[in-house]
């Protein structure tokens, strides 16, 4: 249901903030702006030294994206928001001054567009509360980071399927759609999604839910963040924290065709509670491992990784099984939370791919992975037009990734391109918007569900004051 509080109301709030913002203040937050560009007063004035701007001392570290290949990118300035309505005045200041615009949960967007140049981030680090309810539903603001949310739950006793990387924020995994290790068990992180508070781009307060504004529940469900509103808090089911089994198996060089030949017969065949991934590591010849995790005990798990070896026709050279509560597996899966320069791009097997046209063009220098994520199971049980998330019937993820260095990152951006064309020619088109890519069309993220998406965003955001290169409204 719309809030009644409106648009009228929202720039009350503003001019309310530009008449506080010129009486006399002891110890301004942040040193005065330069006169020319936007006045900025009206926003200094409703955030205080939540407002972060060019001159302020936190500023440099404040602006920098997770991916550092764009740390160049300077935004206008930064708003730390702790509530909804701070929230609309940040969008309403945006769409007067015509600036670009963008929210950061977690500041992990691959291309860094929460970082939009000479504009403003809205940054919902302040929206970060985690509430675990009696009946197992959780209150979450989108600015929590996973690490945390998993600790909460775990301390309840519940469980959710997310990611794995413990400082992205939880409201951009979601609306992406959310893969990790617990994805065929429960399903995607969106499929979890009971409703969501959401500031509209044009400036509405909503309840997005099956029953109320059930087009834009449709679309959080996997259609990308920022390309409709601004979601201030998820409603999530969790499920009982359940016993765990972790794994990691890595293969003798020169098996990776056999090895990932065979894990694409092997997981699909498993039961449910087995997710894993394959990570085939370029090199002469290349490498490959797979880690996973088992919703069960260990002499559950032993039987289904010997038969993944059986299939392959060669033996893991190390392999590690480890019993784990809900908390310890998902540490496990963790990658660091440091800020690191990359470059990345994904493709989507949807079908059985030759192995050897595969391992191709890997078959060169080390230095760049590709990471096979499972899915199917609880994914594949959802009929692909009940949510935006357009990738129900496929076997995997594939994410092409290289490690590169702030300032350096031709030779890495090149060779991942050059991979995801060739490996484009086996797994076909589609590709996984939590690892957007600026170089693939926008259709590849969403498929057939983009039209339809393109009418949510009419809707809800009219004047595209959220638009950027890759969103849905952006032709």
């Amino acid at each position: 249901m719309a809030n009644t509080v409106g648009r009228r109301t929202m720039l009350g709030i503003l001019a309310a903030a530009a008449t506080a913002a010129f009486q006399p203040r002891i110890g301004p937050a942040h040193a005065d702006p330069a006169p020319s560009g936007p006045n900025w007063r009206p926003l200094s004035a409703l955030l205080g030294d939540r407002l972060v701007l060019p001159p302020d001392a936190r500023y440099e570290a404040d602006r920098l994206p997770f991916n550092l290949v764009y740390d160049d990118r300077r935004p206008a300035a930064l708003a730390h928001v702790r509530t909804p309505d701070e929230v609309r005045a940040c969008l309403e200041f945006a769409q007067t001054t015509r600036m670009p615009v963008a929210a950061r949960s977690g500041g992990h967007s691959y291309a860094a567009y929460s970082t939009p140049q000479d504009g403003l981030v809205i940054a919902l680090d302040g929206l970060n509360g985690i509430e675990v309810h009696a009946d197992g539903t959780a209150s979450i603001g989108p600015g929590a980071r996973l690490g945390d949310v998993y600790a909460a739950l775990a301390r309840a006793g519940r469980c959710l399927p997310a990611g794995s990387c413990p400082s992205v924020g939880i409201g951009g995994l979601t609306l992406g759609g959310g893969i990790g290790p617990l994805t065929r068990q429960y399903g995607l992180t969106c499929d979890q999604l009971v409703s969501a508070q959401v500031v509209t781009g044009d400036g509405r307060m909503v309840t997005a839910s099956a029953d109320s504004e059930p087009e834009l529940f449709w679309a959080l469900r996997g259609g990308g963040g920022g390309n409709f509103g601004i979601v201030t808090s998820l409603q999530l089911t969790t499920a009982p924290a359940p016993e765990l089994t972790v794994f990691s198996l890595r293969f003798p060089a020169g098996s990776a065709a056999a090895v990932f030949g065979a894990w694409q017969d092997w997981l699909p065949s498993s039961p449910r509670e087995l997710w894993a991934n394959c990570i085939i590591s370029a090199g002469t010849p290349p490498r490959a491992r797979s880690a996973g995790c088992f919703v069960g005990r260990p002499e559950q798990l032993d039987p289904l990784l010997d038969d993944l070896e059986r299939r392959a026709g060669v033996r893991s050279d190390a392999r590690t099984v480890l019993p784990k509560d809900f908390l310890g597996a998902m540490q496990f899966f963790a990658g660091s939370s440091s800020k690191q320069a990359f470059a990345a791009s994904s493709l989507i097997l949807r079908h059985r791919a030759d192995p050897a046209s595969v391992e191709r063009p890997l078959t060169s220098p080390a230095g760049l992975d590709v990471i096979f994520d499972g899915l199917g199971g609880a994914v594949s049980e959802i009929a692909s037009d009940k949510t935006a998330f357009p990738h129900r019937d496929a076997l995997a993820t594939a994410q092409i990734y290289a490690g590169t260095k702030p300032g350096q990152s031709e030779p890495a951006t090149s060779r991942v391109r050059q991979v995801h064309d060739q490996l484009s020619d086996v797994l076909g088109t589609g590709a996984y918007v939590n690892y957007i890519d600026p170089a693939r069309p926008t259709d590849d993220y969403y498929g057939t569900h983009l039209p339809r998406l393109r009418s949510v965003a009419a809707t809800y955001d009219p004047d595209q004051v959220l638009a950027f290169p890759k969103s849905v409204a952006t032709l």
